[in-house]
């Protein structure tokens, strides 16, 4: 199958009085249609600026190099008007937090509205309410069409997050980008959103490439995970598989900062001698769709 998104070779640096920083380094990788990808790691490990490099929305001062190839067009090449337009109907993006995403004098209703009028000028108005009630109704905020009107604080934290995912799926876009859209939301609202997102992209057979520092959540939505660390992946294979039997020392250290019922609670959440692991070769498949980075 042909891959839906393919990003080669992506490097983003940002330039400062202090001097160049490098937040993404060579990287590559991969969705098909319908497949769900997670890119995990700490903090300032690249994830988010991926996230909005691949969708033209870093600051234009970011300096930008590799490939973003979706389906047969190259996104880092075209002029902002052409992407403009591809943002939203063929890729859209689920941001962290909702009550910094929506606007907090528009009611959600008018928000919705505006996402279509966007890609949909033929649409009437009645016809583009009808069509932002019923992306309401898909993530299930009660009756839609009365609190159409109604803005953002009038509505709980998990349902800002699902009109954030109402609003990036109503164009039907094939790419879903969700940047840690459960961070903070509690245990209870988190897998109501993850049930959420599997099965608004499964009625779709949307892809979707989670961002995520918690394992987690991430073994509960993802079916291949890419470990992220300083920029680049050093670690790339089925979820099952990575968790199941993680090669790289990082992956192995946050896999073991991960507390359980067992967990001592007087130890450290990850080994000491782990943390400044990070091998400089470059990635070998050590099992059949399993890449790890290795030290030449």
């Amino acid at each position: 199958m042909q891959p839906l998104l393919r990003v080669d070779r992506l490097s983003v640096a940002f330039s400062s009085d202090a001097g160049r920083h490098t937040a993404v380094d060579d990287l590559s990788f991969s969705i098909a249609p319908g497949e769900s990808l997670a890119l995990v790691g700490e903090s300032g490990s690249g994830k988010s600026v991926t996230a909005l490099a691949i969708l033209r929305l870093l600051d234009p001062r970011a300096q930008v190099a590799g490939s973003i190839w979706f389906r047969e067009e190259d996104w880092l090449q075209l002029p902002e008007r052409a992407m403009t337009t591809r943002r939203g109907r063929d890729a859209a993006m689920v941001f962290q937090e909702p009550m910094t995403a929506l606007n907090p004098v528009m009611s959600i209703g008018k928000q919705i509205a505006e996402a279509i009028r966007v890609h949909r000028r033929d649409l009437s108005r009645s016809a583009v309410r009808q069509r932002a009630i019923e992306a309401l109704e898909s993530v299930s905020i009660p009756e839609p069409h009365l609190r159409f009107d109604d803005y953002p604080h009038q509505f709980s934290g998990g349902q800002r997050q699902r009109i954030l995912i109402a609003m990036a799926l109503v164009n039907r876009p094939s790419l879903i980008v969700a940047d840690e859209p459960t961070t903070a939301l509690d245990v209870t609202v988190q897998a109501q959103i993850l049930g959420l997102l599997r099965e608004l992209k499964e009625r779709s057979n949307a892809a979707l490439l989670f961002i995520s520092h918690d394992l987690s959540v991430v073994a509960q939505i993802a079916q291949r995970v890419a470990v992220m660390r300083k920029g680049q992946i050093v670690e790339i294979a089925a979820c099952a598989q990575l968790f199941a039997n993680p090669q790289h020392p990082y992956t192995q250290s946050l896999l073991a900062a991960v507390p359980t019922m067992h967990s001592n609670r007087n130890a450290p959440l990850a080994a000491a001698e782990t943390i400044g692991i990070m091998p400089e070769g470059p990635l070998v498949e050590v099992a059949p769709c399993h890449w790890t980075r290795v030290a030449e």
